[in-house]
């Protein structure tokens, strides 16, 4: 079988060029689809296999130097769990489908409302009452179908956390309160997963990546029991799109960064910015 997919794969290469000229084979976005349908596989599983055999699907010409092809696999064939799927998660759940991500468990039990719209990417004005995990689903079927996404329109609980992100390599916290910041950080220990987190309000944010041993939220926030459950600065400054998008931007790159390997992440550091006077700060957190 795995031949016979080589086989299709390479009769539809043909030759390419990255975007400083260098010579490579690519396979187009309707070949994929197209072996996909007739091998039985999805688009994800012919990527994959077309990278193995050195051959660059078109979707990530531009990927490339930035990317290797091991990295573009290892993203492939990663599962990221993105919990919250407002204006943080939306263009993370965007951001890395495009960059070739290969899995997705999206987690929102909210819908769409009205003034979602100055900042959250899956809004729009005939989308308001609609699920959020749905309309991320929708959303990364556009722009890839062949990628692996499941959804569970609910709120992150106590119960269900460790169910949600129990597939997955990497947990991204997009969630609007502390509280729930905290269970997500107990499921990613229990899954002895990584977690990337952000936070925003108003023009000011923050990113930081907790491993399961680390202190993690309790070197920020203070014990979790101390906590009072209410929503964080942001309801007093309000959420702007071009924090949302900078800090959502930011936490995928810390995203990719953790996926592929790299040293130099955020672990045990929290970036600060603020947009009014362009500061940013990089803080030891122990």
């Amino acid at each position: 079988m795995r031949k016979a997919l080589a086989h299709q794969i390479q009769a539809a290469a043909r030759h390419g060029s990255l975007a400083d000229g260098t010579d490579c084979l690519t396979v187009s976005i309707d070949d994929v689809e197209r072996i996909a349908r007739q091998s039985g596989r999805n688009g994800r599983q012919v990527e994959i296999a077309a990278l193995q055999d050195h051959i660059l699907p078109d979707r990530y010409l531009r990927n490339m130097k930035t990317l290797t092809i091991a990295d573009q696999l290892c993203l492939l064939e990663s599962a990221v769990c993105v919990i919250g799927l407002g204006g943080l998660g939306g263009l993370v759940t965007e951001t890395l489908a495009r960059t070739g991500v290969g899995r997705f468990h999206l987690v929102d039990g909210d819908v769409f409302e009205s003034h979602n719209l100055n900042r959250q990417l899956l809004s729009r004005t005939d989308t308001i009452g609609v699920s959020k995990a749905d309309a991320a689903v929708m959303r990364i079927r556009h722009i890839n179908p062949g990628i692996e996404v499941s959804c569970t329109p609910s709120f992150l609980t106590i119960e269900n956390a460790d169910r949600l992100v129990n597939q997955c390599h990497l947990a991204v916290d997009c969630l609007d309160n502390i509280q729930s910041r905290f269970i997500l950080q107990t499921a990613a220990r229990h899954a002895g997963i990584p977690m990337v987190s952000a936070a925003i309000a108003g023009m000011c944010g923050h990113v930081t990546t907790i491993f399961p041993e680390d202190e993690g939220l309790e070197a920020i926030y203070g014990p979790p029991d101390q906590q009072q459950p209410t929503k964080g600065a942001e309801l007093h400054l309000g959420c702007l799109a071009t924090t949302v998008n900078l800090i959502a931007s930011l936490e995928c790159a810390e995203t990719l960064n953790v996926l592929l390997g790299k040293d130099n992440t955020l672990r045990n550091r929290l970036l600060l910015i603020d947009l009014a006077d362009y500061t940013f700060e990089t803080l030891r957190l122990f």
